[in-house]
């Protein structure tokens, strides 16, 4: 009972997370936006695949195996090219929808965004509490990026 009042009464648990990435914003988009490679540049993926092809694009789903967590399908319901896209997991009683968004600095670097919002009775319970591990995982990801995403633009700058 003190579940549902819980999800009656709070907000939706809300994880944000927020890097700079000293990269020009199509590069970090590319990289980003190139999901089934971030196995390779972030610890809180081990496996990530496209079951409709590899590329963003509504409706496509993609199943995600991450550290001491089930493995999870996300369905892309949008996205605004070279911008922001946003996937969405269903699961009985829950629904977490994880916001992907690039922006450009005038300076040229790049901040990066994402949101996890984790909905229903036991979506909200779930989100609360794991939202330590949430944290974790959006910093890893966030760290990853922009370690891969620099580490490219610097390469770009040493061959010019």
């Amino acid at each position: 009972r003190r579940l549902v009042m819980m999800a009656r009464t709070r907000p939706w648990p809300m994880t944000p997370s927020t890097v700079a990435i000293d990269a020009p914003a199509d590069l970090v988009w590319n990289v980003f936006t190139d999901v089934e490679h971030w196995p390779d540049w972030t610890p809180s993926v081990t496996r990530l695949i496209g079951l409709d092809g590899p590329e963003l694009a509504v409706g496509r789903r993609f199943q995600i195996d991450q550290p001491r967590l089930p493995r999870l399908v996300w369905t892309v319901t949008e996205i605004i090219p070279h911008k922001s896209w946003t996937w969405v997991q269903r699961s009985p009683g829950g629904r977490t929808t994880a916001r992907h968004e690039v922006v450009e600095t005038a300076s040229g670097t790049t901040v990066v965004n994402q949101e996890l919002e984790q909905r229903g009775i036991i979506g909200a319970a779930v989100g609360l509490a794991m939202r330590g591990m949430t944290r974790r995982y959006l910093a890893m990801e966030g760290r990853g990026l922009k370690d891969r995403s620099e580490g490219l633009w610097k390469l770009g700058d040493a061959g010019t």
